[in-house]
């Protein structure tokens, strides 16, 4: 492929031309599929969210406006309803799929490092967590159902994910729409949210790293303690 070609795919797939495209109706379409078809990870989910929030601002520097209502409510309908159609598409068929050894998007290890990051985090936080990591998004609901989180568990934590990660974006985008530094270098500021979307995550797992050092040093000192203690009564 042609570096000009690549130049224009990436383009067409840029937050600014898909808005410009699609409007308020395919951001419902672009979550959606970013969300609930695995084929859909490449999609630009959070920064569609927050240059759709700067697009609602009268008189921006993209040459559209967007409406802010619709955007609070068919974004959150389209993040939300593509998690639960991934969950149930790993739920119905996420076994048969991780038993073909020749699956080409799913292998048995992701049902696994899956599992892991339930445990470590528990179900809840990581279906939240998730919506801030691009990539990870698309593949933690269709493991989600995979691995068995109950259906009630996970659509609680999937509403309560999906309205923080598309109303916290759009509002986000609409608050600094009116900064003249935003309007100057949006690209800058997209790039931005993009680093600052994982922050939940990095933060998650720097406590419980810390967590742990802390409980490894507190049974080191409990260990060596009884050490100490049982050598002293053998010395007498």
């Amino acid at each position: 492929m042609s570096g000009a070609v690549q130049v224009a795919l990436l383009g067409s797939l840029s937050a600014q031309h898909l808005l410009d495209v699609l409007g308020v109706a395919g951001v419902l379409v672009i979550l959606f599929a970013e969300t609930g078809l695995l084929l859909g990870f490449f999609l630009p989910g959070d920064s569609l969210l927050f240059v759709a929030g700067y697009a609602t601002v009268a008189h921006n520097s993209l040459g559209f406006t967007l409406s802010l209502a619709a955007l609070l409510v068919l974004a959150p309908v389209g993040a939300i309803l593509g998690a639960q159609t991934g969950y149930e598409l790993g739920r119905r068929a996420g076994p048969a799929l991780f038993r073909r050894a020749d699956s080409r998007f799913f292998r048995a290890e992701y049902v696994e490092k899956t599992r892991d990051v339930f445990e470590q985090f528990g179900p809840g936080r990581a279906v939240v967590l998730a919506r801030f990591v691009p990539v990870v998004r698309t593949f933690l609901n269709p493991m989600a159902g995979t691995v068995g989180m109950p259906a009630r568990q996970f659509t609680i934590w999937n509403v309560a994910g999906g309205l923080l990660w598309t109303v916290g974006l759009i509002l986000l985008g609409h608050g600094l729409g009116n900064v003249d530094f935003v309007r100057r270098h949006i690209e800058v500021l997209v790039i931005c949210v993009v680093v600052l979307s994982v922050a939940p995550l990095l933060f998650e797992l720097t406590r419980r790293g810390s967590r742990a050092r802390r409980q490894g040093g507190s049974r080191a000192r409990r260990q060596g303690g009884s050490r100490a203690s049982r050598q002293g009564r053998d010395d007498l």
